[in-house]
Order: structure tokens, then sequence, then C-alpha cells
């Protein structure tokens, strides 16, 4: 394999017979984001789709991707530059199946492989994916050694999986079978006998969908480390009154070997817990969001007390919606100490248990920290056997404060994915989240504590979106060394930088307003924040977001480079009808004040809501234009006490008279007539106005309505084009009838003139 386009081709299981060829909170959409060098896309290779599987190797500076048939390795600099790709399609499949191997598991296996799986056509295999130590080794080809894949890829590629290498072991929460109905939390590879969670008991598993796998410290012993699993799954019957989807959260001990005579290859440390991400409401009733879609592990100076970020939508046929919860390692453990559910009572509901645990409690790991004992297999029956009956937590996980830290409803997308980073700035440390949508656009949201870290405010810094259609962002991955953030879909991948300051406009005031802990003002622009740089003209607030305090010195800097900036346009009305001045600002959080001032006076007075004005969040709506609402009307955007001008809109109000001689100069024009026949309509100096100025502006007042008015004219337009047409046809026909009459009459020359010559040439007779 070279560094161009290279492709191993490899066929799946020898008895395989054939083999096809399958050779290779600024709003921007992606044609503004290519444009501005932002974005690089990968668009994907016309035989191949899914890009969803990441695996991020910031050491060797490479992505690698698997995809649908393929696996891609992507230079971290630029995706869509020396990228090489790996065919691992043609497994053994049925006739009326595809031909198609989905990679579900990318994970790093040694310095110098990478181990692999897919579905391979409803048939799961892995292999070892060699790499090379360096990106310079130029090496990406796959092994020929070939394993069953069962137990850690699905079958059905439309199932979701989650897996983690450690120390030679593969843990992986997928479907066991054909039908997708053995779902199962599973431990293979390594010296040890494969185990997996208890068959066929909803108490344990009730049809899950996997989506994380993390090793968390306990302690200081690493005896005592615990694999956390994250997924979705069916309530419990019991729990919830109807059919509900619950998220959910797992343990189970790193070094659990399973019971000796119950629970054989069976984990025996398996626990699990509800994730709660609510809305608390009136009455007791809260807002749930329960469908877990990713998480996302942020660490912390204590490798045991990771924080957690947990992305969620609802399945409610009410509203749509979506959250992001935070969870601490301290809230989760203690759930996990207190007591398990249990059903009991006349209905047999869920409560919590109450009689003796037995010793060690269930769930612990054996080791010296608990007990004395070396291994699962030496636990006591009883231990074994509650922990068979008892897997699931009564009490909940809730998040910190006890509330989402975003919450989307009533919009026309929902958050699919999140990577979190740790940003360094003025004023302290922030957590700056990425997250991704079904429609394919990111949100770029900042965390600010208000009176405590407990205490969060959420601000939206920029809304982006990544690929030219709309699709579902599946794999995020975010590289600190590199400052950059990848994308996958169904589409291909995308690539985009972190931080991009000079979107937020060319004053200090604005990039102090933008509250990006990426971006602070260094006496020139709005650019990238260094920590470790000493300048004093950097300006910087992420807290408070406040110029008046950061550019106040600067106010005649930033007005210069605002004038620059400000919008100036003219609009037309029409007397007694209504018009809408548009006004948007860049930041979503600032408020709009509007100020009015006539032509003739430097007086301004504001605007405020009345029956004649109504303001929006786009802009001002006037109801009913009168001859003095002619003047200049004036957008400032207000946000932390700070206001600037950011449209300024000549509005000239069309008498209705004006109008109707304006029209009938255009109808007369139109129709032929010539312009000295008709009465000049009154026009300002160097001006010339018709209906299609204005036409999409006003609502013509002795009309009922604008489309009665549009159709008037467009009758006019589309009778004129006909008679127009009629005469252009005419004209042709004649035209047609004269080169047939001419060439008729030339045929007829060119035959008298052969005859003549002919007689000419003949032999007289004597």
């Amino acid at each position: 394999i070279g560094g161009g386009h290279s492709v191993v081709r490899l066929c799946w299981r020898e008895q395989t017979a054939h083999c096809a060829d399958r050779s290779s909170t600024f709003r921007l959409a992606s044609a503004e984001m290519l444009e501005s060098n932002n974005l690089v896309t990968f668009e994907g290779l016309p035989n191949s789709s899914a890009y969803h599987t990441f695996l991020l190797d910031e050491e060797k500076g490479r992505l690698v991707v698997g995809a649908k048939d393929h696996i891609f390795s992507f230079n971290l600099l630029n995706i869509s530059k020396d990228f090489t790709q790996c065919l691992m399609s043609c497994p053994f499949s049925p006739p009326q199946r595809e031909c198609s191997n989905f990679i579900k598991v990318l994970q790093p296996f040694n310095q110098t492989h990478i181990y692999a799986c897919g579905t391979g056509a409803f048939h799961p295999v892995c292999s070892y994916l060699e790499v090379g130590k360096k990106l310079e080794d130029n090496v990406f080809r796959l092994e020929p050694h070939v394993e069953n894949g069962r137990g850690k890829s699905p079958y059905d590629p439309k199932l979701l999986t989650a897996s983690m290498l450690i120390d030679g072991e593969l843990y992986a929460g997928t479907s066991a079978d054909f039908m997708g109905r053995d779902f199962a939390i599973f431990r293979t590879l390594g010296k040890h006998h494969p185990i997996r969670t208890e068959q066929h008991d909803s108490r344990w598993l009730n049809d899950p969908r996997f989506l994380g796998v993390h090793l968390i410290p306990e302690s200081d012993n690493p005896e005592d480390d615990k694999i956390y699993l994250f997924f979705r799954e069916n309530a419990i019957d019991g729990e919830h009154a109807g059919k509900a989807t619950h998220a959910r959260i797992g343990q189970l001990c790193k070094n659990d070997m399973g019971g000796h005579r119950s629970l054989v290859n069976k984990w025996t440390t398996f626990l699990k817990a509800r994730l709660v991400c609510s809305v608390p409401g009136g009455n007791g009733i809260d807002t749930h969001f329960d469908e877990l879609q990713d998480v996302f592990l942020m660490s912390t100076k204590d490798p045991k007390s990771p924080i957690i970020y947990a992305v969620f939508t609802t399945s409610s046929n009410i509203f749509k919606g979506s959250a992001v919860c935070m969870y601490s390692m301290t809230d989760i453990r203690r759930v996990f100490l207190g007591p398990y559910a249990h059903r009991d009572g006349p209905n047999y509901q869920w409560v919590p248990f109450q009689g003796r645990v037995p010793y060690p409690r269930p769930g612990t790991c054996p080791g010296k920290t608990f007990g004395g004992f070396d291994t699962t297999k030496d636990l006591p029956d009883e231990v074994v056997t509650f922990a068979r009956s008892h897997p699931a937590m009564f009490n909940p996980v809730y998040p910190i404060n006890n509330r989402p830290i975003i919450v989307k409803t009533d919009v026309d997308y929902q958050f699919t994915q999140i990577v979190v980073d740790k940003v360094e700035a003025e004023d302290g440390q922030y957590d700056v989240m990425f997250i991704g949508t079904d429609m394919g656009t990111i949100l770029k949201v900042v965390s600010i504590p208000r009176g405590s870290w407990h205490d969060l405010e959420e601000v939206l810094l920029e809304e982006m979106t990544v690929f030219r259609e709309p699709t579902a962002i599946t794999a995020m991955e975010l590289s600190t060394k590199q400052q950059q953030l990848y994308l996958g879909s169904d589409m291909g991948v995308s690539q985009m930088p972190l931080h991009r300051c000079e979107v937020y406009g060319k004053a200090c005031a604005e990039c102090c307003l933008a509250r990006d802990p990426y971006c602070a003002w260094d006496g020139t622009e709005c650019s990238r924040y260094f920590p470790m740089a000493k300048r004093r003209t950097r300006r910087q607030d992420i807290r408070n977001g406040d110029p008046l305090t950061q550019c106040s010195d600067l106010q005649q800097h930033d007005e210069l480079n605002g004038q620059a900036t400000l919008q100036d346009k003219t609009v037309y009305g029409v007397e007694n009808s209504s018009t809408f001045l548009e006004c948007s600002p860049k930041s979503q959080r600032a408020l709009t004040y509007w100020q009015y001032q006539r032509s003739t006076d430097d007086r301004k007075q504001e605007i405020k809501s009345e029956d004649r004005f109504i303001r929006t969040e786009q802009g001002l709506l006037i109801r009913t234009l009168s001859q003095k609402d002619s003047g200049i009307y004036l957008c400032h955007a207000v946000e932390h006490g700070f206001m600037q001008t950011v449209l300024k809109v000549n509005l000239e109000v069309i008498d209705t008279e004006r109008l109707e001689d304006l029209l009938h100069r255009d109808e007369n024009a139109a129709a032929g007539i010539p312009s000295q026949d008709v009465s000049p309509a009154r026009e300002s100096p160097n001006q010339k106005l018709w209906y299609r100025d204005f036409l999409s502006l006003v609502n013509h007042p002795t009309l009922n309505s604008v489309d009665e008015f549009c159709e008037q004219v467009w009758k006019r337009e589309r009778k004129h084009r006909k008679q127009k047409a009629q005469l252009v046809q005419q004209v042709q026909l004649h035209q047609q009838q004269q080169q047939q009459k001419w060439k008729h009459l030339q045929e007829r020359q060119k035959g008298r003139n052969r005859r003549t010559h002919e007689l000419e040439r003949a032999p007289r007779s004597v």
C-alpha cells in the first residue's frame, strides 16, 4: 500500500466461490464553510458508505475510519490528501443478501496493528490491520488470518455496538445471533475463556443498544478497575407504565472470571443503573429525555473521577427535543452502593431490597481491598445467586445540578454525538462542547459557571453545516494536537477547525461579546488565544462578556472598523400597505433595539411595540405605512449593556397616486405606447422606479391581496409576451416563405441556363 489510493483485495472465508471486484451562534452553511477554507470534506467512494467507525491516533497523525467494505487511513492535517484505503469485503453470503461488510470495530491491538471487525454480510469476521509504527512507514494492509467475529461485531449493520480493547481482551456490547435477539456484553480474545452476560434474561439486558465502553479506575489498586458500559434499553416490566426506553450505565470488574458453580463463564459483578436526564416540571411531573445517543468522558486531574457528558433525545409523541446532561463518578458510585432493585408485593412491583445483602457485596471486585477473595470463582454461592437475580440498582443516577445543561425543543433536528474540549482562557478553564445533529449541523457550546461550578450558563457560540446535504452525524473525534474536529456520516467524512475567530467581526467589542475561549482581541483583530503568550493588548472576558470594561479605551478603533461592516440599504413601501424591516444580529444572545430618525431631523426616537409597529426576533413589522414613516431606521444589537448599530434602513414611502402613475407608465411601455404620449410619473432625479423594484415589499392598497395585484400585472405581461410571440411567428413564417420563393426562382433560373448551354453545344443539322 502506498500513499495514494492503493487497494488490498481480500475475500473472506475460504469457501467463498465468488469475489466481486470492488476497486476503487453564527450559522454557516457548508458552501460558506468551503469558501472560507474552514471545512475539508472527503465525500466518499461511489461503492462505499456508512463512515461510522472512528479510531483517532494522534501519535501517528492518522484517523482510521471504518465504512462499508473499506477501511481508510486519513492524514490528520488534511483528510482530503494522501489517504489510503483497504478493501475488506466479499464475505460468504446467501444469494439474496448483499455482499457487504460494514466495519463496526476498530481497536488498537499493539504498536503496529489494529484489530478490525465487521458484519461480514451477516457472518461477522475479524482480522488484524497492519499500520506500522509511524505514518512514514507507509504500511496499511490486512493480515490474511481471519477470525470469527461472533460476540465482537453484530450481524446486522443497523444495530449499534460498542467495544474497547484492554490488555489484549476485547470488551464488546453487541448482538450475538443472526436474528438480533441475543444481546450480550462479551469479553473475548486474550488468554481467558470468553465470558458474557446471562442469556435471555430481561433483568440483565432488555433489547439494548450499546453506545460506549470505558475503563475507569476505582482506586489506586488495579485489581479494583471497572469497565463501564453505556446503553439504552426497553424498561423492565413493572418499571414503567407502557413501553418506555431507559438510559443505562452498567459496571463490571475487569478481573471478573465468572462463577464456579453458578454463572459459569458469566459475569458475576455486573450491575446496571438508570441515568436520568429530565427537566423538573410543575406538580412533580418531569420532562424526561430517555433516548441515550452518545457519551463523552472528560478527564480531570483525578483519573478516577472523569466528568461524563451524555446526549439524550426523547421518544415522546408530544414534542421533539434533545438535551445534554453531566454526571459525576461520585454520584454514580453512590448509586451502585445503594439498594438493589427487587420485585415484591401483591403487584410484583419493583422496590428497594430491604433484606440482608450477602458478603462480599455483589458488584465488588475480588482482591485485597474487600474480602480477601483472589477471584470471582471463589465467591460464596449466595453472593453469585444474589448477583444473578439482582443486576439492577433501585436508585437512578441524577445529573449534576439535577437538570440538563442544554435543552433544545421544538427544533427541526435532534442531537446525535458529542465531544468536549477543555480550553484555557484568560479567566479560567472552560469546557467547549461540539454537538452533532441528525441534520448534519454542529453546535459549538460553552458552559460558563455563574455563581458556582454547579450553576452553569450555556452559551451557543456557533451553529455550522458541515455536509452538502442533510445527513446525520454518526461519529466524532476531536484532536487537541491538531485543533481539528473530525465528523462521520453516511455520505463521507468532514474536518473543521475548533476555532474560527475571524467570524466574530473586526472590533474588540464583537470579539469580547462572542465569549469564545479560543479567541481574544490581540490589538488588531480577533485571533487565537494562547495562554502562554504575554501580550498586554489582548482582551478576553468569557465569564461576563463585558466589552465596556475590556474595550472602552478602544471605542474609536471599534467605531472605525464597525463602519465597514454596517449594513446600509434602501427599502420602498407603499402608503396604506405594510412592510417588514429584517434585522438579525450575529449573536443569538443579542436583543434588538430600534430607533427612527426623520430625513430632515437629527433627533432619534425609540420605536416601541404598538398597534402599527410589531418588533420580532427577525426584525420590525410596520403594519400600515403613511408618508410620515419615511426616514431612517436604525437597528441596534444590545448585549451585556453594550449597544452597537448593525443595520441602517432608508425607508421611502410611495403614495398611492404615484404608484398608479408608475404602473400605468410601465404598462404603456410594455404595450409599445411612446412615453411622450402619457403623463410623466413623478420621479426623483436620476431615479427610475418600476413596480419590480418594490413588488416583493408592498401590498397594493386598492387590492385585496398582493396575489391579486401580481396576477393582474403578470396577466398583462403574459398577454404582451403572447402578442410578441405571435408577431415573431408571423415574421418568421413570412421570411421562410420568401426564402422558399427565392430558392424556387433560383432553381428555375439554373434550369433555364442549363438548357440554354446544352442547346449551344449541340451539333447543328445541315
